[in-house]
């Protein structure tokens, strides 16, 4: 399975599991099996509406409610941020590229192109989608690439590396020695706590971490929350590679 590598605005580097062809097909079908049986539920209420409504009535009521196969993936993936019924079962998501959310628009540019990935080459069993997955490097159809997108694999769980990614120069001083009392896990710990109150901007959880991180450390700063964490981490990275 491939991977990808993602650098967060945390400056934490995680690796994506990339979802491959098979999972994403299988994903495709569930989809499909889904649809085909509300097709034919949406034939026996035509059956019955053409006993109640003349035909013109009938034709257009038919129409309306076949919007939602027409729009399946597309309001699937805008309300459930990336996923449709198939993709929850199989376990895979669409993100962007950068590990961000999708946002409507991408969802949009991605449904506009499986006209040309999936339906258009429908009699090949969407050929061009599967060939643009196969030889891509990231299992990109058209419609991802052009939304700049990755369909990610979310039963593997993400990992966050032991590296900073800021780079940390020779010449770097640094500020909180006693880092070297802290452990691999405690620094994994800090990481993901740090990533996760970063993005939902929990800064009561940032001041508790920084808390607790000081005590851990038997230090008092002045500097910002975010600042400290920071700084502590990229100690720990400095001092643990032999600097």
């Amino acid at each position: 399975m491939s991977n990808t590598s993602i650098n967060t605005a945390q400056n934490v580097n995680i690796n994506y599991h990339i979802s491959s062809l098979g999972y994403r097909i299988t994903g495709v079908l569930v989809d499909l099996v889904i649809m085909f049986v509300y097709i034919i539920i949406l034939g026996y209420i035509e059956d019955g509406m053409s006993n109640l409504f003349d035909n013109f009535t009938t034709f257009g009521l038919s129409q309306l409610m076949f919007l939602p196969v027409a729009f399946y993936s597309l309001f699937f993936n805008i309300v459930f941020n990336g996923r449709t019924p198939g993709k929850f079962v199989v376990g895979t998501k669409v993100v962007k590229i950068d590990g961000s959310p999708a946002t409507w628009s991408d969802y949009l540019i991605s449904w506009m192109l499986r006209l040309v990935d999936i339906w258009i080459t429908a009699p090949t069993f969407g050929g061009v989608g599967i060939l643009a997955i196969i030889f891509s490097d990231k299992n990109q159809r058209l419609g991802d690439m052009a939304s700049d997108t990755i369909v990610i694999d979310t039963r593997k769980k993400t990992k966050i590396s032991h590296t900073i990614l800021e780079d940390v120069k020779e010449d770097y001083e640094p500020t909180f020695l006693t880092v070297n009392m802290l452990t691999d896990k405690d620094v994994n710990e800090i990481k993901e706590i740090y990533r996760l109150a970063g993005e939902s901007r929990d800064y009561e959880t940032l001041k508790m971490l920084r808390i607790k991180v000081e005590q851990l450390l038997q230090v008092n700063s002045d500097l910002r929350d975010g600042i400290f964490v920071r700084t502590v981490l990229k100690d720990y990275s400095y001092l643990t590679q032999g600097n």
